[in-house]
């Protein structure tokens, strides 16, 4: 490790955040974290990954040090669309403070997590002269808000190809509701979509008879999705649940019976259900309606759980210490890129508050920057202490 800066975690989250990183394009903020990481010591791997029909993406993975354990932050630098630029009170890439919030897009979702990590990062390595006991690396993806198809698992079969191992894993979601310590994330429920079209024929409204309407079997198909309860959850996660997003018929006209209908819909599941439990419950359902039907299913991910143990008690006590609270470990939330890593190693989410994430005037207060790179300074401290015993 170099003579380098103290790295500011807050004034590197500015340097982050006006970079306008909006997916795929990297908007120079991978670049900007690759310069200081090099001048920290880190090696750094720029990787471009490419799949028809999807844009390139550029990511970074950057270690420092060569021997085992390795403890891993990730990551991702793109952020989403600002929307309506001028309802935001400040330039949204401009990185500027106001009444002590960093406002930006991307300052809670995660940039100012990122600049904590290495903020953190830096201050261990120097602990130990420079030499961590073991080796800190970062796994960065430039597609996490998009299609996740470029990022995180082709940067991790990279890695096995190439001999990376990690053996612990901190993701910096933004995991807290409201306040800085108040919640962790252990785990993720599974998230299955699904397409339904029933097939009908069109006809005239004022002769129903001799037209078979599609809306009417559609609507019977859909009442248990929206009134019945798959489970009552489990010890780890909240009972499944099921959003019904769509009902359509392309139709315009009130005197026409459409040919079909459809709807689409999304079940965010625990672990008492998988992907093929799903499909067998909807597809007894609409064969018990009957009629025509097509049903296309997709599952981004199965509910997945690191279970209570060492890493979780890093994290736990890490919070304990900087901010006096307890996280609640939670499953709650979306899907995050720990999907991809929980075959790899454990993996915990500790960020910032999450409270304004994805919407105009996007901000995280400035001491929760500073704290945040506190409790991953005492995280790796623990992590490394512990792997030494």
């Amino acid at each position: 490790m170099t003579d380098a800066a103290v790295i500011d975690p807050v004034e590197l989250s500015q340097r982050l955040i006006r970079c306008p990183s909006v997916t795929p394009v990297d908007g120079g903020a991978l670049d900007e974290l690759q310069a200081v990481l090099e001048e920290l010591g880190f090696t750094c791997h720029r990787l471009t990954f490419s799949e028809e029909g999807t844009p390139d993406v550029e990511n970074l993975y950057a270690r420092l040090g060569k021997a085992a354990p390795n403890f891993c932050f990730a990551g991702h630098t793109d952020v989403v669309p600002v929307g309506d630029s001028g309802a935001w009170t400040i330039d949204p890439f401009a990185g500027e403070i106001l009444d002590d919030n960093l406002y930006g897009r991307g300052s809670s979702d995660m940039k100012s997590a990122i600049a904590s990590f290495v903020s953190a990062a830096q201050r261990f390595a120097g602990d130990h002269n420079g030499a961590p006991p073991g080796s800190i690396s970062l796994l960065i993806t430039g597609d996490e808000e998009g299609p996740a198809i470029n990022g995180t698992v082709k940067v991790l079969d990279w890695m096995t190809e190439n001999g990376e191992t990690i053996d612990a894993c901190v993701v910096g979601e933004p995991t807290n509701p409201d306040t800085l310590g108040g919640m962790a994330k252990i785990g993720r429920r599974g998230s299955f979509t699904g397409w339904l079209t029933v097939n009908g024929v069109q006809g005239h409204t004022a002769y129903p008879q001799l037209a078979d309407n599609p809306l009417s079997r559609l609507v019977k198909m859909m009442a248990p999705l929206a009134e019945e309860q798959l489970d009552q959850g489990s010890p780890l996660f909240p009972p499944t649940t099921v959003a019904i997003a769509s009902i359509d018929t392309g139709n315009s006209a009130t005197n026409v019976i459409p040919a079909k209908a459809t709807a689409s819909f999304n079940i965010r599941f625990n672990d008492l259900q998988t992907a093929e439990s799903i499909e067998t419950w909807l597809r007894d359902i609409f064969d018990n309606v009957g009629g025509e039907y097509e049903l296309v299913t997709a599952c981004s991910s199965n509910a997945f759980v690191t279970e209570p143990g060492p890493l979780t008690d890093d994290l736990i006590a890490a919070v304990d210490q900087v901010l006096g609270v307890t996280p609640e470990l939670s499953t709650t939330g979306g899907t995050s890129d720990a999907r991809f890593i929980r075959a790899y190693c454990p993996v915990v989410e500790f960020g910032g508050v999450g409270k304004t994430m994805h919407k105009i005037n996007e901000h995280v207060r400035v001491e929760d920057v500073r704290r945040l790179a506190d409790v991953y300074h005492v995280m790796l401290t623990r992590f490394f202490d512990r792997a030494r015993d």
